[in-house]
């Protein structure tokens, strides 16, 4: 089965115009898709959630992890709405890689190979690191900057494809932000972001909802202010660029 979910991440990068060397652009990922993402502050436990509409597909990121982790449980979530023969609406806790919740588990692994292909891995590592534990820091760097990955995350692939053991991995996952910053490197990736963010067309939804009176001028203005949108504010005298 493990084969089968590598090889449903591979096609789903080609069919959405990746190739195996590629990093994910999210925000053109969505709109791809035409799935409305909403980031919100949640309880830690809970990663994301999925929710397929008859019109769209939802997917709920907690805003209070990492943007590298955020992307993994983008990556996890788009698991649930496309591959998961078994889909049901729940609240994710995604790079758990917990066998006990199978589905769980399969989700962890298609957003590891769908954010972390093998190709693109292994070409960010020179020739005289690609030996078992020869890998250094600097390229550990390099490579989850390129793929916008979580150190978690990209370890987990590391140590999968053999170029690592556990005291390594274990050597390599702390003090993460003080040595990227001492490699020049911004610690955006390691830090929470993105609240109140929506990626989509919801306010497009919710103004042809209004405009065809499928929902009053009260409930449209709420929709947007959930947006960060207060219309009703709103003076009118912006630039008109």
């Amino acid at each position: 089965m493990i084969y089968k979910i590598k090889k449903d991440a591979i096609e789903f990068r080609d069919e959405l115009g990746y190739g195996n060397t590629d990093a994910l652009n999210f925000n053109s990922l969505f709109i791809k898709l035409e799935i409305i993402a909403v980031f919100k502050p949640l309880t830690n436990s809970f990663s994301g959630m999925a929710i397929k509409t008859g019109l769209k597909n939802f997917i709920l990121i907690n805003s209070d992890h990492s943007i590298g982790r955020q992307h993994f449980s983008i990556c996890h979530e788009l698991f649930h709405l496309y591959k998961d023969e078994t889909f049901a609406p729940h609240h994710s806790f995604a790079g758990h890689f917990n066998k006990r919740k199978i589905n769980e588990y399969y989700a962890d692994i298609f957003a590891s190979y769908f954010l972390l292909p093998d190709d693109g891995v292994l070409n960010l590592i020179p020739d005289d690191q690609l030996e078992r534990n020869k890998i250094q820091i600097e390229t550990i760097l390099k490579i989850e900057h390129y793929f916008g990955c979580s150190r978690s995350a990209l370890l987990f692939r590391l140590k999968e494809l053999k170029i690592i053991d556990t005291d390594l991995y274990d050597q390599f996952n702390h003090s993460i932000k003080r040595i990227a910053k001492l490699y020049g490197y911004s610690t955006e990736l390691y830090e929470s972001g993105n609240d109140g963010k929506v990626i989509g067309d919801y306010g497009t939804i919710a103004k042809s909802l209004f405009d065809k009176e499928k929902i009053s001028e009260g409930h449209y203005y709420s929709l947007m202010k959930d947006i960060g949108i207060d219309i009703l504010n709103d003076s009118g005298n912006g630039s008109q660029d």
